[in-house]
């Protein structure tokens, strides 16, 4: 199959240069339906679907490839090498923050600059790095998501988008989450709450942008500093936004802040 179909690749926008677009965990790239119009007019725009996730090909899901998110990455990098993306900018929220990350690794080239929305390199705390997470927290918290798929995204989405002035945002997260195949759901959640990429960011050539919302469960304001701290060309935004997604509850601020860099 092609790379275009397995990844449900949506290409839009009339730019020379590409904007590639990557959606966190229990999404799909509906979520950048706010973000990535307002760059159609000087970008070509890329969207997808992570294996697993909204209209990708659920049978080209391999346990043993997908179980880190380098496998996520090699993805990433056959789409710009099927697109031949040269120097494009990537925008990655949440887990995909890392694996974009990843994919500029393996392949230089793709990208020359990097958005990061809400990163975390690793969620449990280690020593003096402070993650966020304890190890129990987090084995808490998979459990919980293996044992009640539907239950567990009923209660951590809304969490998960903060704005509780705003319950259709929690809720359309709880929906998106729950559209997700359970049984990859939970593989998928355990390869990224339990990722460390810390060693990763040092690695990272291309100019990079870190957007941290003021407010965050997922990624508090030391996650994204650490981020910040750890790739060498990058800087960091603390928006007014709350919650960990605010390309859907603070669009004009992401695009502005996207729009700045680029």
């Amino acid at each position: 199959m092609s790379v275009e179909f397995r990844n449900n690749v949506q290409v839009r926008g009339r730019g020379e240069r590409a904007m590639m677009f990557a959606h966190g965990f229990g999404c799909d790239q509906n979520m950048w339906r706010f973000v990535a119009p307002a760059f159609e007019a000087d970008f070509a725009t890329v969207l997808f679907d992570h294996v697993g996730a909204g209209r990708s090909d659920l049978t080209a899901y391999d346990r043993g490839k997908y179980s880190t998110l380098s496998g996520y990455a090699d993805d990433v990098v056959e789409i710009g090498r099927s697109l031949r993306l040269k120097d494009a900018v990537f925008v990655g929220h949440s887990v995909s923050a890392m694996i974009g990350v990843l994919a500029a690794i393996k392949d230089p080239t793709l990208f020359e600059r990097l958005v990061l929305v809400g990163p975390s390199a690793r969620y449990i705390d280690d020593g003096d790095y402070v993650g966020g997470f304890s190890a129990q927290q987090i084995e808490e918290l998979l459990s919980f998501l293996e044992e009640n798929h539907m239950g567990w995204s009923a209660q951590m989405a809304p969490a998960i988008m903060g704005n509780p002035e705003r319950p259709e945002l929690g809720e359309e997260l709880t929906n998106s989450f729950c559209r997700t195949d359970p049984a990859i759901a939970k593989e998928f959640a355990r390869v990224t709450f339990l990722s460390d990429n810390r060693a990763d960011l040092a690695k990272v050539k291309a100019r990079t942008l870190i957007l941290q919302c003021s407010e965050d469960i997922i990624a508090g304001q030391q996650v994204g500093a650490y981020v910040q701290r750890n790739i060498p060309n990058s800087k960091m935004v603390v928006l007014k936004a709350t919650g960990h997604c605010p390309n859907l509850s603070a669009p004009d601020e992401v695009v502005a802040a996207i729009r700045d860099f680029v």
